[in-house]
This record gives structure tokens, sequence and C-alpha cells, in this order.
């Protein structure tokens, strides 16, 4: 009995020896990013995203967008989920691509049912991140597509399909300030009642504080509009910070 006791012991100790040495490696490879922004058209939006680097050139990412804290709330509380990949192509460059998929009632219903016409499913959102940060550049490239996974649209309405993609790069002054430009383009490439549409799209400085202890940063993007299919502004403005650890 005594024996088997020892045993037992022995292969407890092991067994919390390796999930802690385990835990310890995850950890050490896991990273969670949260970011928090807010503009004119979508509101607040909060999204994060964790990865697992497999090894110096690829890892593994999960994100999600919580569309719902801003005007995406009435589009049946829409969110968004995906994963995908993190290529690590040179020190500082990094290219992400990933598939999503929406949750609500925009891309499926055309929005035809508020609030309360959520569904899962509701689209598809391939997507992908070009980053550049180096010691004295930083840019970002995002394009992604939002196309209907189901056709759930009343008899009078549409599915809809829509072009979401911008552009930035900034000079960094010191560790703690960068400036440069953003270019930002939203386009409805699909409404059978509709037709195509072009929210807006803008051009414009931006300033950012950033935080290197914790790996954060605040930025304020603004500048004037180009194109406007919904109403005339003179002007668009965004507002962005977020950490990883």
């Amino acid at each position: 009995m005594k024996k088997n006791l020892q045993t037992l012991k022995i292969v407890v100790i092991f067994a919390l020896t390796i999930s802690f040495n385990f835990s310890f490696s995850q950890e050490d490879k896991t990273s969670y990013s949260i970011g928090l922004t807010s503009d004119q058209f979508f509101g607040f939006a909060p999204n994060v995203t964790v990865e697992y680097k497999l090894n110096d050139k690829i890892g593994v990412s999960a994100y999600g967008v919580f569309w719902g804290g801003g005007t995406g709330a009435a589009w049946g509380n829409w969110t968004e989920f995906g994963g995908g990949v993190n290529l690590y192509l040179a020190e500082g460059i990094t290219l992400n691509p990933n598939l999503g998929f929406t949750f609500g009632n925009l891309l499926s219903k055309g929005a035809a049912d508020g609030q309360l016409g959520g569904i899962a499913g509701d689209g598809i959102v391939p997507n992908l991140f070009f980053n550049v940060d180096v010691p004295k550049l930083e840019s970002e490239v995002y394009v992604g597509y939002y196309a209907p996974l189901r056709n759930e649209a009343p008899a009078n309405g549409s599915t809809l399909a829509y072009l979401h993609y911008w552009a930035n790069a900034g000079y960094k002054v010191s560790t703690s300030f960068s400036f440069g430009a953003h270019f930002e383009h939203l386009k409805r490439t699909k409404d059978d009642i509709g037709g195509k549409l072009d929210y807006y799209q803008w051009l414009g400085p931006y300033i950012q504080l950033n935080v290197p202890k914790i790996v954060g940063f605040l930025r304020l993007s603004a500048g004037p509009e180009v194109k406007n299919g919904l109403q005339a502004k003179d002007s668009f403005y965004k507002l962005s910070t977020g950490f990883t650890f």
C-alpha cells in the first residue's frame, strides 16, 4: 500500500512538473492584444487578438471584433470572429491573412430586422493585415471583404457585401512618439436594390503616443473626406488605443 502511495505521489509530482513547464512554455509563446477604436461611422468597436507562436517564422492567431459596441448594435448586435496565421517575413515585418465570420443580420438580411434579427453565420470575411515596425518606420495595411454567407433577405430586400481597407505609414520620432498619414475607404459592393455605394473615403494625418513598457499606444487620426455617398461631411476622425501582453 505504501509503495503504491509513493508511486502515486511520484506520478503526481512528475505530472505537475510537466504541466508547469508546459504552461510556462505556452505563456512564453502566447500573446494577447486588445484594441479600442471609435470613429464617426462604426462608433465604438473593441477588438482582441490571441496568437500562439509556433516558431520564429509563423504563428497561429484568432481574433474577435465587438462591432455591436457601436452602430453594429442595429445590425443584430453584429459580431466578427476568425483566425489565421501570422507570417514573420523579416525583422519587424509581418503578414497576417485571416478568415473571419460575422454574426448578425447586416450581410445576410441587409439589416432588414434590426437588433432582433441577428443570426449565426451572417457572413464570411477573408482579410489580411500587413505590418511594418522597424526602428524609424511604422506602417499598417488592412483589406477585408465582407460577403453574405446566407441569403435571408426579405422579398423586397437584398443581401449586402462590403470592401473595407486602409493604409497608413508613419515616422518614429522616438520610442514614445510617432506621426504619419492614414487613408481609409468603405464601399458597398453588392446591393440588388440600392446598388453600389461609397460610404466614406478619407485621408489625413495621425499622431501616436507609445508606451514601450506595456507595448501600448494612443492614436488620433483626422482629416478631410474625399468622398461620401451618405451625406457630405467636411472631416473624419478616429481614436484608437491598445496594448499587448
